[in-house]
């Protein structure tokens, strides 16, 4: 239902003042539980994990990232500086697990569990199956029709303005035109590890010699430095969109549709419902994957996409499909960052990426994809500080994973279509465009 600006701005004052007075009455709380049962939940887990008593496969595992994920998040989302420029509770999340594979602090049978479960197990997949199904079942039907192709205006310009600011900045502190683009620009831009770095290497690896592995070893700390500005760059656009509200939508990518949702409602019979539509439709996109070129979540973007553009899905699946998805949200998210910072995020990589030179030249990247994307964004009618999130710091970052993470430090996960759509076709994008210009460099 469509509300003025004014009515919005009220009812979302209202809404954080009643929540902030929740907050008081229920006292200090952490995943919304009694910090004291908190504590002893943690005890618990804590103590199975260090005298090898945690139980095996699924259960340990995620016993070990809800509690550690959410205690990380706490901390991150309480903590000044942290939690206004830094990511908040997303980047602790990430990092303190990284941080605790660096330094040993967790047995090698947990780390392997947890990145079995996360990888082998499908973890990452099954949160982002409910949240692409959940959140484009749940989108207004205008909305998805008049974002259409327009939506890859600012994926272009992303690109655009990262190669432009990194071949800059890169030209300045000595880098090469071929080093800040082939070897910087282009893995950041390129849709995460495997999506991206992998078939580029390749690609490098046929057209300028050495083998994969070379290459990858120089991809790989670009594209985890990104991924970092990435994360840090999405808190500070939430920042700078509550004090300019004209250049974000909240949330809401396309401008004439805001509207305020109603207060959710969960059945429990619905949110199976919703839990089945989303694995189904997840394995129809890989099993079409496996006879078309395009990665399983494109093809199950579009899927989704088309079915509720035509009207053809039971309202209850709807339903239950949303209520799914927000479930999945509020209660895995941290945890899932948590399983991120184990199985995906190399902090020896982080840190040996780390010299000034380096680390200007990729903020150069990042930088030129929030301009690119938001300044095209903006001319085809989307919210510049949405467009830049979507279209610029979800293909700056590493694909799934890193889609997460920047959608949770903005606040805005409900726009997890739409960084689908530049992780997986952008970074498609990417691989073609690094197949035609390594020919300008030789």
């Amino acid at each position: 239902m469509s509300q003025t600006a004014k009515e919005l701005n009220y009812d979302s004052q209202s809404d954080e003042q009643v929540t902030e007075m929740q907050s008081k009455k229920k006292g200090f709380t952490i995943f919304e539980i009694p910090v004291l049962w908190f504590a002893i939940f943690t005890a618990i887990t804590l103590f199975s994990l260090y005298t090898g008593n945690l139980p095996g496969g699924m259960i340990g595992s995620l016993l070990v990232m809800i509690v550690l994920g959410e205690l990380f998040g706490w901390i991150g989302d309480n903590t000044p500086i942290v939690k206004t420029f830094l990511g908040g509770g997303a980047i602790i999340a990430i990092f303190g697990a990284a941080f605790m594979v660096y330094a040993g602090w967790l047995p090698d049978s947990s780390v392997t569990a947890m990145t079995t479960f996360m990888k082998d197990g499908g973890f990452l997949n099954f949160y982002i199956a409910a949240l692409i199904t959940g959140s484009i079942l749940g989108m207004n039907k205008k909305i998805l029709m008049k974002v259409g192709l327009r939506y890859f205006l600012p994926i272009g310009g992303a690109v655009i303005g990262a190669m432009l600011i990194a071949g800059l900045l890169g030209s300045l502190v000595g880098f090469s035109l071929r080093e800040a683009v082939l070897v910087i620009t282009m893995p950041i831009m390129g849709g995460g590890m495997g999506a991206g770095a992998v078939p580029m290497s390749q690609i490098y690896s046929e057209m300028m010699g050495n083998t994969p592995g070379y290459y990858i070893s120089i991809l790989v700390p670009a594209l985890a430095l990104g991924n970092v500005f990435a994360i840090v760059l999405a808190s500070m656009l939430n920042l700078l969109g509550k004090k300019v509200p004209s250049l974000t939508g909240n949330g809401q990518l396309v401008h004439g549709f805001q509207y305020k949702e109603e207060k959710p409602t969960y059945d429990i019979q619905k949110m199976g419902i919703g839990l089945l539509a989303a694995v189904a439709f997840f394995a129809v996109g890989t099993l079409l994957g496996d006879f078309i070129p395009i990665h399983p979540y494109a093809i199950m973007i579009i899927i989704v996409a088309v079915m509720k553009i035509v009207d053809v899905i039971p309202q209850n699946v709807i339903e239950g499909a949303s209520q799914w998805y927000k479930f999945v949200a509020n209660n895995w998210t941290l945890a899932l960052l948590f399983g991120i910072g184990i199985a995906y995020t190399d902090l020896n990589t982080v840190i040996e990426a780390l010299t000034l030179q380096y680390i200007l030249t990729v903020f150069g990247v990042v930088f030129g994809a929030i301009i690119g994307a938001g300044l095209l964004g903006k001319l085809v009618g989307f919210y510049p500080i949405e467009a830049a999130i979507t279209a610029g710091l979800c293909m700056a970052n590493m694909g799934g994973t890193g889609d997460v993470a920047v959608l949770s430090a903005s606040k805005r996960m409900e726009l997890m279509p739409f960084a689908q759509i530049s992780s997986r076709l952008g970074g498609a994008l990417i691989l073609l465009l690094a197949g035609l210009i390594i020919p300008l460099f030789n």
